[in-house]
């Protein structure tokens, strides 16, 4: 017996199952992977670590 396993989706906190059949997994919906992509993209989310291109002070009189 295999067991399917229960998850929230990320965006609206909706359980469903886990499974290949999911095409939009972990998301419950196109829409929610969708918004997910949106928040990224307007920065809204962020990965915490030092900034690749440090803002020269000198570069921001300018």
């Amino acid at each position: 017996m295999t067991t399917i396993k229960k998850v929230n989706c990320p965006s609206c906190s909706k359980e469903l199952e886990w499974k290949e059949s999911n095409e939009y997994r972990p998301f419950c919906s196109e829409r929610c992977k969708l918004v997910d992509f949106g928040d990224w993209a307007m920065e809204r989310h962020s990965i915490p670590g030092e900034e690749i291109y440090p803002v020269d002070s000198q570069d921001q009189d300018q």
